[in-house]
């Protein structure tokens, strides 16, 4: 992944696309992503007109430059799937970036990929895996595009499929699946809400299993959960003055590896030092 493509990617909230007078809201949320909702949150009958709101109120919409504008659009094997690719090219919107859901193979990413291409847009995807066959295929999906710019953890879906109940010791094995695809291109790996709003300390746990296991997000149902995400997720100083320092010493060297306090470093610790710096730098220039 190239590191212009790196954005602070700590939270998201979704927005449903029915109602756009709630747009700005979720924007001001303080989230770093905000997905407008076109697919689960959207009733069948409704979905025509929340996709036709939604292009309506993206021709205007004023969104912060610290905020990642994404669109979920329903399943491409589906007929509104279809129809929200259709209707939002036509639209002539630039739009910045869509997430795909239930997507189940390489494939699908390509032909999307080659759709967009064939418009003239630059627009980034958020591939969500949240089906078996995904979990089989998701190191072959984060490789299928270079518009894949974050991968997410879909765990209702997921735990359904697995058939086990949605809970984090039952789905280690498939959140670390994703996190290998994603540090594999360098991508974001970003995880599922944590649905008890009551339950702050859980979640507060949740967030933090996950980023031991390699997560760089995770997404919120609330605005009262974005903060603590934030806070979770954002590099602490000292991991920023160890990751300047391995960078410098790497740039001195001039070699693909250096040891550092008797620890052997190679590339691919400096890229993930390279992105924490650059998400600190983005976040402290917000």
């Amino acid at each position: 992944m190239e590191f212009d493509k790196i954005r602070v990617r700590r939270s998201f909230i979704f927005t449903p696309g029915l109602r756009p007078e709630m747009f700005h809201k979720a924007i001001a949320s303080g989230a770093d992503m905000v997905c407008i909702e076109l697919e689960d949150g959207i009733a069948i009958k409704d979905k025509d007109e929340a996709r036709k709101k939604t292009i309506d109120a993206l021709k205007n919409l004023k969104i912060k430059n610290d905020v990642e504008l994404v669109v979920r659009f329903n399943c491409q094997r589906t007929k509104h799937g279809l129809l929200d690719l259709e209707a939002f090219i036509s639209s002539k919107i630039k739009i910045k970036a869509v997430m795909l859901p239930k997507i189940k193979t390489p494939d699908e990413i390509k032909f999307i990929d080659d759709l967009l291409t064939d418009s003239g847009l630059d627009t980034d995807l958020h591939v969500i895996m949240e089906t078996n066959e995904a979990l089989e295929n998701i190191y072959d999906i984060a490789h299928s595009s270079e518009r894949i710019v974050a991968l997410y953890f879909g765990g209702e879906d997921m735990a359904a499929e697995l058939r086990v109940k949605n809970k984090f010791e039952n789905l280690v094995y498939a959140r670390s699946r994703l996190v290998h695809a994603g540090a594999s291109v360098g991508v974001d790996v970003i995880d599922v809400p944590y649905l008890d709003l009551e339950n702050m300390e859980g979640m507060k746990r949740e967030a933090k299993l996950v980023k031991d296991l390699g997560f760089t997000g995770k997404g919120s149902i609330h605005p009262k959960q974005i903060n603590i995400l934030n806070e979770i997720f954002t590099p602490s100083p000292e991991e920023i003055i160890k990751a300047k320092r391995i960078v410098n010493q790497f740039n001195e060297a001039n070699t693909g590896l250096v040891v550092i306090d008797g620890k052997l470093i190679e590339k691919p610790v400096l890229r993930e030092m390279q992105r924490k710096i650059l998400v600190a730098d983005k976040i402290s220039k917000n």
